[in-house]
């Protein structure tokens, strides 16, 4: 379910572009200022609105920790705002003095792209805020643009109807010439970073454009033949031109504005129409997911924003399968829980499976739980549990090391096990490689590891990690359903 919380009326024309950070949402219009609200009330900031800007603007982000902002304008800038002071920390020039479109930071905000009206297309070196390469794209405008996950790679929409997918070095690797008749409007790729059947990286990209289309890619990146673009998903929830397209901070999510006034929401891996919102008076224009929150902000030429709350679904239960007590227990068995939930009857029951009889007298006799079973190591079943039998205790912390490696055995989704200890997640949050993981292990393993990915061996660029709201939401109604 899907419910309007407030709506935001401080703009006084076209909303252009909408963009959250970790606690703000921005929004810019053609009245040439830029706002910025708090998001746990939605007030605007004191130094709020921006008026930086001599014309119209585009576009606006947020860098990955939410420190600065971005907005693009027709006056040829692209304005680097401070978001503790509101003040501009750097105002740059677009090459050719063209309009400028449409700004994206990567996901490490190493980089910011910026595309012109002309075609140009600028990569900015964010640290020292100085220009790093240019492209160009002929007889067409810059309109859309969005990094991957890994931040090596980034695509560009125009409106000539193309997508177009560059390297760091503005190498031109990739065109999906015609992806959408009439123009493309707008592109994001998914957070996440996907691995093929044959090994080679993917990712999911959205587009929408001139057409009345939504569509989803997949891009992969393949060793010998360079890069594939293959058509998963088109989707036609919207009767007119879809100008605005973006995905929730798990990718689980899509969420598009069109000219017919409406707001979509759609299951992404699937391309299923979820929702569709009917609170604009004109066209929407704009649209984004929060990363921390289950927020949509929504802006329309009606010169207002809506805010929307996707609201976490319930399970019907019966009387059995709402019992959390021992009762309860006994009906889910210990196979429907969490190790680190497991009680000491558990543990027991999970011994015999295994052919462990001769050690449950003492497990039984020290208490151990499903934490306290995850935590024993050769060195406490000796000193501890005093388990003399060598072959005996390497048995036992086989059993223990399977038990952390395999899913769970009653058909627990695998993207609800964190890839590093493989239970359930608790508090899913999303790393600079775009997997998810629970908090305690992927920081746990980024404070004793190299900084790179549990799942791709790749550096991460850094070590910021996003509350996955969505999943969460998910994982609780999946367990609660059980």
């Amino acid at each position: 379910m899907v419910s309007l919380i407030c709506t935001l009326q401080s703009h006084r024309d076209d909303v252009n572009c909408c963009a959250f950070s970790g606690s703000l949402l921005a929004t810019c219009s053609a009245d040439k200022s830029v706002c910025v609200y708090s998001t746990r009330d939605f007030s605007e900031l004191p130094f709020s609105p921006l008026t930086g800007h001599g014309y119209g603007v585009h576009c606006c982000c947020f860098s990955a920790c939410g420190q600065y902002l971005a907005s693009c304008s027709t006056d040829a800038t692209t304005v680097v705002w401070s978001m503790d002071t509101g003040e501009i920390e750097a105002v740059l020039e677009h090459p050719g003095r063209s309009p400028v479109r449409v700004c994206a930071f990567s996901p490490d905000s190493s980089y910011l792209v910026s595309g012109g009206s002309d075609g140009t297309i600028a990569l900015w070196d964010f640290t020292s805020r100085t220009l790093r390469r240019t492209g160009a794209v002929t007889d067409t405008s810059i309109v859309a643009c969005s990094f991957t996950p890994c931040a090596q790679l980034f695509i560009t929409g125009s409106t000539y109807g193309d997508l177009r997918l560059w390297d760091l070095n503005m190498n031109h690797l990739h065109a999906e010439k015609n992806a959408h008749d009439l123009g493309v409007s707008c592109c994001q790729f998914a957070p996440q970073i996907m691995k093929g059947t044959d090994g080679c990286v993917q990712f999911q990209l959205a587009s929408c454009g001139q057409d009345s289309l939504l569509k989803i890619w997949i891009v992969s990146l393949l060793s010998a033949a360079g890069i594939k673009m293959q058509l998963a998903h088109t989707l036609t929830g919207q009767s007119a031109p879809v100008l605005s397209c973006a995905y929730s901070a798990d990718g689980q999510m899509l969420v598009s504005g069109s000219v017919d006034k409406t707001v979509t929401v759609y299951q992404a891996n699937e391309g299923i129409l979820l929702y569709t919102l009917n609170q604009h008076d004109r066209y929407v224009t704009a649209c984004a997911f929060s990363p921390t929150a289950p927020l949509i902000a929504t802006g329309s030429m009606d010169k207002s924003v809506n805010i929307w709350r996707v609201e976490d679904g319930s399970c019907a239960q019966d009387e059995a399968a709402s019992v959390s007590s021992s009762e309860g227990r006994k009906s889910c068995g210990h196979s429907r829980l969490m190790v680190s939930e497991w009680s000491e009857e558990d543990v027991l029951a999970w011994l015999r499976e295994e052919g462990l009889e001769s050690v449950i007298d003492v497990f039984k006799s020290n208490n151990i739980d499903g934490e306290e079973l995850l935590s024993l190591t050769k060195d406490t079943l000796s000193s501890e549990l005093h388990i003399e039998s060598l072959g005996l205790r390497s048995k036992v912390m086989k059993k223990i090391e399977e038990l952390k490696m395999a899913p769970m055995s009653n058909g627990t989704p695998d993207e609800y096990l964190c890839p590093i200890t493989r239970e359930i997640m608790k508090d899913p949050v999303i790393a600079a490689d775009g997997y998810s993981y629970e908090r305690e292990a992927i920081e746990s393993w980024i404070n004793t590891k190299s900084r790179t990915s549990p799942m791709t061996n790749l550096p991460l660029q850094t070590t910021l990690l996003t509350p996955n709201r969505t999943l969460k939401m998910a994982i609780l109604r999946w367990t609660t359903c059980q």
